[in-house]
Parts: C-alpha cells; structure tokens; sequence
C-alpha cells in the first residue's frame, strides 16, 4: 500500500529549521546526482544509510522519521561527499546541523551518551596504550598519561568551580 505524502507549511518550516541551522545552509544546492552516496564509505559498510535521502526527507518535511532514525549519526564526517559534490553541497555539515536539531528536541544517540560517559571517565574516547606511547616518543611527543584524574574534578558536581 502507498502511502501518500502532503507536503504543508508544517513540513516547510523543517526544511527552513535546517536551513538556518548553522550547517544547513546549502541544503537546496543538492539536485540529488547521487555523488554523495557513490562515494560514501559508511554506505558501503550500511547499504541503509544514503546522504540523498536523508536531504529528500529534509525536504519532504519528514523532521520526526529523520531525527529519530539512527541515519543522521552514522556519518563519519570524512568529508568525502563535500568534496566530490558538484553542487558544493556540504552534506557533513548538513548531517551535523540536523544532528544539533535533535539534540535540541532531546534526542540524543545512544552512540552519544555512551561516547560522553566515556570521556567522564577517562578523559578521551580511547584509551591510550604503551603502544600509543612508544610512537609518541619516536616522534619526540611526551607521553600521555593513561588516566586523566582532572576528568573526577570536572565531572564531580557538574560544574568548573574546582579546577584551577
């Protein structure tokens, strides 16, 4: 069964959110080619995710099915698509402004939440190895400490009243 999509002012004004959400401004240059989605390397690893048709939904007004959908979050901004985009269109960015669109309707990944809990803990996304050390030091860089105690400061009330 099709389903029939009316597009009202209620869908226009997502199109005109994003549009003035720093990052979306070049949301209409897009005559959708499809260079963004050839080139794309998340698309090859997720043939589900397509830059194309998250701006057609954008343009279509679907705000509810965009933001709730995992698609915005999967974009390693790698800037492949920018750069090859004949139109200028600078999907990472557009990705990024819907992304800030839905963390201010409290939507928030859970990728997110899990990435944030991580750096309260220890002080970077990824823990640093001896490996990490030993090639910082070939290249005459100091060594990083594997724990940050500074993060426990941070993070204990919610504020930066502690550090100094």
């Amino acid at each position: 069964m099709t389903q029939t999509l009316k597009i009202n002012k209620q869908a226009l004004k997502f199109r005109d959110e994003v549009l003035s959400t720093p990052g979306g401004e070049h949301l209409l240059k897009c005559y959708a080619c499809g260079t963004c989605v050839a080139g794309c390397p998340v698309r090859e690893v997720d043939e589900r995710y397509n830059p194309r048709r998250i701006i057609h939904m954008v343009l279509l007004g679907m705000k509810e099915e965009v933001l709730k959908s995992d698609f915005i979050w999967l974009c390693s901004t790698c800037y492949t698509c920018s750069e090859r985009c004949p139109q200028g269109v600078h999907i990472t960015t557009i990705m990024r402004a819907l992304k800030n669109i839905a963390v201010r309707e409290g939507i928030i990944h859970p990728s997110f939440t899990m990435q944030a809990q991580t750096i309260r803990k220890q002080g970077k996304l990824y823990q640093i190895e001896d490996f990490d050390n030993k090639k910082r030091a070939r290249m005459g860089l100091p060594e990083l400490e594997k724990d940050n105690p500074d993060m426990d400061i941070l993070f204990n009330d919610g504020t930066l009243k502690d550090i100094h």
